[in-house]
């Protein structure tokens, strides 16, 4: 394969790989609570027989975009968003314990708290269950509290709390369902300084302009490299008739 067309359409493979995590974040750029991912360009020595200035530009993750979105007031007794750095603990669907900023919860039919994907939110002593109730309120720090369904709202109750926790950045990564997990797994301890706002969700940190921007040069630079990849073809079609005349 000639050397020109080969760089070429490996960097043609890489930028197709930014393009779709940046399109992914896009597409984000209104969940609640999402967080962007990020990427860079790293150099990588190409394997095999040849000089060792060949460098191809490979793109790879450089994990998750931590800055923490806007808040957006809802007045929804269910939505929470976390007040600084902090998790809500969950759990996911391989029944590990996980971590979201995404406080849009939700109740089933069967009085389990959920997130708005459908993950149990755990407290203190496993998956928290709600009985039913009139009223219901999520104090600053994750207590749940409701009035029995046929009482007064003199007789509020606190059933629960929320387990919050906050970890090292350093010691988290997004797992394959989107949510946070410790690396190496495990539970983390719940940290009472965390704290939550009531009728309130935490926005997506993306910012849709920039990565607009971003797909944009991104896509330019694919096309060039398959300018590059045609250019390359033609020369080489070019060679093959000369020789064919010579």
């Amino acid at each position: 394969m000639d050397h020109s067309l080969y760089v070429a359409m490996t960097g043609a493979t890489q930028m197709m790989r930014a393009q779709s995590e940046v399109a992914h974040n896009l597409a984000n750029a209104d969940t609640v609570g999402f967080k962007a991912q990020m990427s860079a360009f790293q150099p990588l020595a190409v394997q095999g027989q040849g000089l060792p200035t060949r460098v191809n530009g490979v793109a790879y993750g450089q994990g998750v975009d931590m800055r923490q979105g806007g808040q957006i007031d809802t007045g929804r007794e269910l939505d929470v968003a976390v007040q600084g750095e902090g998790w809500i603990a969950v759990q996911a669907p391989d029944g590990s314990e996980a971590y979201t900023r995404a406080g849009s919860l939700q109740l089933t039919a069967d009085g389990l708290l959920t997130d708005d994907r459908g993950n149990p939110v755990m407290g203190d002593g496993g998956p928290i269950t709600v009985p039913q109730s009139t009223q219901m309120t999520i104090g600053s720090d994750g207590t749940l509290s409701v009035v029995p369904m046929g009482q007064t709202p003199e007789t509020i109750a606190a059933i629960g709390r929320l387990k919050l926790v906050n970890p090292g950045v350093d010691q988290l990564q997004q797992g394959t369902d989107g949510l946070m997990h410790l690396v190496g797994g495990g539970n983390a301890p719940t940290d009472p300084t965390v704290t939550l706002k009531s009728g309130a969700l935490e926005s997506s940190n993306v910012n849709p302009s920039e990565t607009l921007v971003q797909m944009i040069q991104l896509s330019r630079q694919y096309e060039l490299q398959i300018r590059s990849i045609k250019s390359a073809d033609e020369n080489a079609q070019s060679a093959s008739r000369l020789l064919q005349m010579a």
